[in-house]
């Protein structure tokens, strides 16, 4: 059993409240935006990190993050990037990984709108964290936590913060 915290679109900003919740993660995973590469290593001194580069993010954040993320932890195959639509709209870019790959949970970021939303036809659960950062048009900061185990995806929480 994993718990996870699952994070993006910090460009640059972590506050302690963020980090009070991240605490109790085994691991925190980031869907892009990351901002300044530091954050990068504060994240890492909290939970190891798994994560992506978003649109906004340099080369150096590009040069410790891949665009696309596959992997499986917990039974659970999960692919990660930035932007990749939302079932059953994919964008052109995610479509083929989610197609080849046949992930149980696909993550984006991007939008700063939190939203899960399942694709029965692709057996498929959509997880987009929303924002943690200060940057965007979002009125309240967002992420998810939630746990992996044995194959499942369970136990999940919006944590909402004021800006």
């Amino acid at each position: 059993m994993k718990k996870i915290g699952l994070i993006s679109d910090t460009h640059s900003h972590l506050d302690e409240r963020v980090i009070h919740h991240l605490s109790s993660v085994d691991e925190i995973w980031h869907a892009g935006d990351v901002g300044r590469v530091s954050l990068l290593d504060e994240l890492r001194e909290i939970a190891p990190l798994r994560g992506v580069y978003g649109n906004i993010d340099d080369q150096k954040v590009r040069a410790q993050l891949p665009e696309h993320l596959v992997f499986e932890l917990e039974g659970v195959r999960v692919y990660i990037t930035h932007i990749g639509g939302y079932p059953p709209n994919y964008n052109q870019r995610s479509r083929p990984w989610i197609e080849r790959e046949k992930p149980k949970l696909f993550i984006t970021g991007h939008s700063h709108i939190l939203k899960v939303m399942n694709d029965p036809k692709r057996g498929v659960l959509h997880m987009n964290p929303g924002a943690i950062g200060k940057v965007g048009f979002h009125k309240v900061r967002t992420f998810l936590l939630f746990t992996l185990d044995s194959g499942e995806i369970k136990d999940l929480k919006v944590v909402e913060l004021k800006r």
